[in-house]
């Protein structure tokens, strides 16, 4: 069973940048595909980005296009999630989440889809 641990959260002014790291242990992690999201205080869980185990497909939710980027490296078996342009909006609980081992659908927005998820980094944007 993979474990997942992220990591690189914080403060930041909006304008800035952050990237954040998801640490995989216990797995295969090459055959998971992985998805980023995130919860506001008083919102539901939303979200964000994920790629497919073979890191060849991404997807982003409409509010982060063309500011987050998610990548992976198997090597180090890891997920990153490199966030530009941050504002207020963006403040929330980062997760990432792992799907089961060689999912080839393409529901990576559906919870469902995912069967471990990380405890989570808080990101606070300030304005």
């Amino acid at each position: 069973q993979v474990q997942l641990v992220e990591s690189g959260g914080g403060l930041v002014q909006a304008g800035g940048s952050l990237r954040l790291s998801c640490a995989a242990s216990g797995g295969f992690f090459s055959t998971y595909g992985m998805g980023w999201f995130r919860q506001a205080p008083g919102k539901e869980r939303e979200f964000v980005a994920a790629i497919n185990w073979r890191g060849d497909s991404t997807n982003y939710a409409d509010s982060v296009k063309g500011r987050f980027t998610i990548s992976r490296d198997n090597a180090k078996n890891a997920v990153y999630l490199q966030m530009n342009s941050l504002n207020p909006e963006d403040t929330a609980v980062y997760y990432c989440a792992a799907t089961r081992p060689y999912y080839s659908g393409s529901s990576y927005t559906s919870f469902s889809v995912y069967g471990t998820w990380g405890q989570g980094t808080q990101i606070t944007v300030s304005s």
